[in-house]
């Protein structure tokens, strides 16, 4: 109807949608911002270090959970996971911090060290548009030695 205040009806959906999509534009517009000022990365190379690591993190959150495992975690963090494939070869159970830096390194065509630079500069990035209490539920959620890199990215 005509008489519909804004945010009511088709056209208030609309709005909001529309709204909700240019909110989560912006924030992965600061991220990749944040990300380049820390890592030093062209634009390019920082969206690929972001699904590299991000994803890979993803896949130790993926092992044994039941249901969407996404929704346990911060909004932002599923924002930005959103474009990873949710089919990509999952790590080992008893996969290491070596083992995610090897991954990267792989993805990135650089060494481990590079890598682990590049990974704490992407958990730096992810930690610093996350409030402590998320950041900490991210890490609760880790294994023991990827949870002392995530921590030691502060």
């Amino acid at each position: 109807m005509a008489d519909e205040p804004e945010g009511f009806g088709e056209q208030g959906q609309d709005l909001r949608a529309r709204r909700r999509e240019a909110r989560r534009a912006r924030t992965y517009s600061l991220f990749l911002e944040g990300l380049r000022e820390k890592s030093g990365l062209p634009s390019e190379l920082a969206e690929k270090a972001l699904f590299s690591v991000l994803c890979t993190l993803e896949q130790w959150l993926l092992q044994c959970e039941a249901g969407d495992p996404r929704s346990r975690l911060p909004v932002k963090l599923q924002e930005a996971l959103q474009g990873c494939d949710p089919q990509r070869e999952r790590p080992l159970r008893n996969s290491s911090v070596d083992a995610l830096l090897q991954r990267v390194a792989g993805e990135l065509g650089g060494d481990t060290a590079q890598a682990e630079c590049i990974t704490r500069a992407v958990f730096s990035t992810v930690r610093a548009h996350l409030s402590e209490g998320e950041a900490a539920q991210v890490g609760d959620e880790l294994p023991a030695d990827l949870r002392a890199l995530w921590a030691r990215a502060i």
